[in-house]
């Protein structure tokens, strides 16, 4: 489980010619990758792994995990605004799927470093948005679907669709990783039917 940071792409080498990091640069472990991918302009929870099945299975559409994200946007969300996103909405020739969004009017995030862009006339808002799909940068062209610009993103939970509380950013800040306690590891080795000593 890491936190990724602002700046840091979700691969283990470096990009040709890319001015961003890597994640080489803060997991020490081999052969580890990273489950589905959070585009390096956005920040959060990154889980990896070593096992296919278990990669395969937390990334997957079909599987339809839910994932939470708050989202700092330009302009003052407004209802018809958030619904248009709960309903979905047309990107790339495609409807969305239904998500699920509400205000957050108190959102526990530091200001970002380098700062987010900001225009003086334009007041910011923020969201919790939750998906079970994962389209190339489909949040931030969702926001500006409905008028309302992604500024920053930030990935805080997975859903495991087992009725407990999902994976989440609690207890690490960005750049930090953790292994997963063992209740974690039951719950992803039940996901694929295995015993807990299988899943790494």
């Amino acid at each position: 489980m890491f936190y990724k940071p602002y700046g840091v792409l979700s691969r283990f080498t470096p990009e040709p010619g890319s001015r961003w990091g890597n994640l080489a640069e803060f997991i020490p472990i081999p052969e580890v990758y990273a489950v589905g991918r959070l585009d390096a302009d956005s920040e959060g929870l990154l889980v990896l792994t070593s096992h296919g099945r278990l990669q395969a299975r937390l990334s997957q559409p079909r599987w339809r995990h839910w994932r939470t994200y708050h989202v700092q946007v330009e302009g003052l969300a407004t209802e018809a605004q958030m619904e248009q996103l709960r309903q979905g909405v047309l990107i790339q020739g495609r409807l969305t799927l239904e998500a699920r969004v509400k205000p957050l009017p108190n959102p526990p995030w530091a200001p970002r470093d380098p700062p987010i862009r900001t225009r003086l006339a334009i007041p910011t808002s923020w969201l919790e948005l939750s998906l079970q799909e994962g389209r190339n940068r489909q949040i931030r062209r969702m926001t500006a679907a409905v008028g309302l610009p992604t500024l920053r993103l930030i990935r805080v939970a997975i859903g495991l669709n087992d009725g407990a509380p999902p994976l989440s950013l609690s207890g690490l800040s960005g750049g930090q990783w953790r292994p997963v306690n063992p209740a974690e590891r039951d719950r992803l080795a039940r996901l694929l039917g295995q015993p807990s000593t299988s899943i790494n």
